[in-house]
């Protein structure tokens, strides 16, 4: 069988839940939504480590973060694995091409692919004058040579005003074609037009937004910013204090106490989604122009989500359904046999992706991978019914998150105090109804606390001793085999 074209089109920080087609009652999202009417859409599909460094190691690996041994945010640690994505895909015959995010290190370290069309969007670390001259964006980002070859040398991407993890929001202030999500999209259509027609291609189209800045042309701002907007979740387990108390700070996790800002944050948020969506629509256009469209495998994804306020918190890393729940939608071409449009709840998590990519390619998937391939459910075969989810995420001090979800609850633990959480998602999918001393669930959430002992047993941070779980250990943001 022909080896099939494959297109890969991943956000960062794109909530699961943000899609029109699933009922978001605000967002407009028409051309993922027509993907998804023509495509699978996996409603159950998470970020185990929800933040990009972590996420896009999964991503690129097919391993668990206790195997691909990020398990916290943490810039400047090298890349080094036996077997990555794209790498198998052009020993297997592929033209591979990047246009976008990374996010490894070094920064330009291609990972495989036969070309880089690099913009990491700003990151402070390879921004800092204490780095090595060659890592810094102004050496290594493709974009940023783009647009002061446009605007001069004295512009940049960050020049419009918000800060890259900030609620605050302005309207992009260059031309609208100038924006890195078009340009994203433009470099794509090129690849396209000028690739080596004697081989199938893999392009990875990797988008900055919806992450912040909140930065969207003027016109996306207009769609929403006169809205009444759904209130983000809030929970009887919430502490308002924090929010009270750090919500002055511009990217507090705990969010922002002044409700009109949070109100232009979270119209900067879905402006950023269907600029996104809309430049995605131009791409799918090209493929259609073409000819390509109906031959190729189209996957959308996210990193990871974006809080966005509920529950008194913001941004990732936390291990709620707005970080750690991600959209993921399959289109398969005509060439390859597989069911009609249908809606899964198989649960999935960002390891899966490279096993189902290699499965559709007809490479051998290598030995180490600990995700399963979607390849055979979305062709008919046969289903994987993964039981739970082990996810994870420590932060910047001694502090640590972890949560088993299945299809319908969610176990969470933080490590270095031992609080616990459960949440009924069928009842609750908002999170906002903490569970943990309901009788009525006491089995249950014994069941899943063995579970997550059983998950980290043998963890070097002590966590688990494989009979209970050990508060206060001292928490990684990287393994240290790596």
């Amino acid at each position: 069988m022909k080896q099939p074209n494959i297109i890969l089109l991943i956000c960062d920080q794109f909530r699961g839940d943000c899609l029109s087609f699933k009922g978001h009652p605000d967002v407009k999202t028409p051309y993922l939504d027509t993907l998804a009417a023509t495509g699978i859409s996996f409603d159950r599909a998470y970020s185990a480590c929800p933040s990009c460094i972590p996420a896009r190691a999964a991503l690129f690996t097919g391993k668990s973060q206790a195997n691909h041994g990020r398990v916290g945010y943490e810039d400047g640690v090298p890349w080094k694995y036996n077997h990555m994505l794209a790498q198998e895909l052009t020993d297997g015959g592929y033209q591979t091409q990047c246009i976008g995010k990374m996010h490894v290190h070094p920064p330009r370290l291609s990972c495989g692919f036969n070309n880089l069309r690099l913009h990491d969007g700003y990151l402070g670390y390879y921004r800092s004058s204490l780095i090595p001259y060659y890592q810094h964006q102004e050496v290594t980002d493709d974009y940023l040579y783009y647009l002061k070859d446009k605007e001069g040398q004295s512009a940049d991407f960050n020049v419009t005003g918000p800060e890259c993890n900030s609620w605050i929001t302005h309207p992009w202030i260059y031309e609208e074609k100038l924006h890195p999500t078009n340009w994203v999209v433009d470099e794509s259509i090129r690849f396209l037009k000028t690739r080596d027609r004697t081989k199938p291609f893999f392009l990875m189209s990797s988008f900055v937004r919806p992450h912040q800045p909140f930065d969207a042309p003027k016109a996306y701002f207009d769609i929403y910013k006169n809205k009444s907007l759904r209130n983000p979740a809030s929970g009887d387990w919430v502490d308002p204090s924090l929010t009270k108390r750090f919500g002055i700070i511009k990217d507090s996790i705990y969010g922002c106490r002044d409700e009109e800002l949070r109100h232009d944050a979270m119209c900067g948020y879905y402006a950023c989604i269907t600029h996104v969506d809309h430049q995605i629509g131009r791409l799918i256009t090209s493929l259609m122009e073409d000819g390509t469209y109906d031959d190729s495998i189209i996957l959308f994804l996210s990193d990871h989500g974006e809080l966005l306020f509920d529950n008194s918190l913001y941004r990732k890393a936390f291990p709620y359904e707005g970080s750690t729940h991600i959209p993921l939608i399959i289109h398969v071409g005509n060439n390859i046999k597989h069911l009609s449009a249908f809606r899964s709840d198989t649960l999935v998590e960002l390891r899966d992706i490279m096993p189902t990519i290699l499965d559709f390619a007809g490479i051998k998937i290598p030995v180490g991978v600990d995700g399963f391939s979607l390849a055979p459910e979305i062709c008919g075969y046969e289903r994987n019914n993964r039981e739970y989810l082990h996810g994870e995420h420590s932060f910047h001090s001694n502090l640590s998150n972890h949560y088993i979800v299945t299809k319908s609850d969610k176990f969470i633990w933080y490590s270095e105090k031992n609080e616990e959480q459960y949440f009924n998602l069928e009842m609750d999918p908002r999170e906002e109804h903490n569970l943990i001393n309901d009788i009525f669930y006491k089995d249950r959430i014994t069941y899943l606390r063995n579970c997550l002992i059983k998950e980290l047993q043998g963890r070097e941070e002590g966590y688990s001793d494989g009979i209970t779980l050990k508060e206060g250990c001292k928490p990684l943001n990287s393994l240290s085999y790596i």
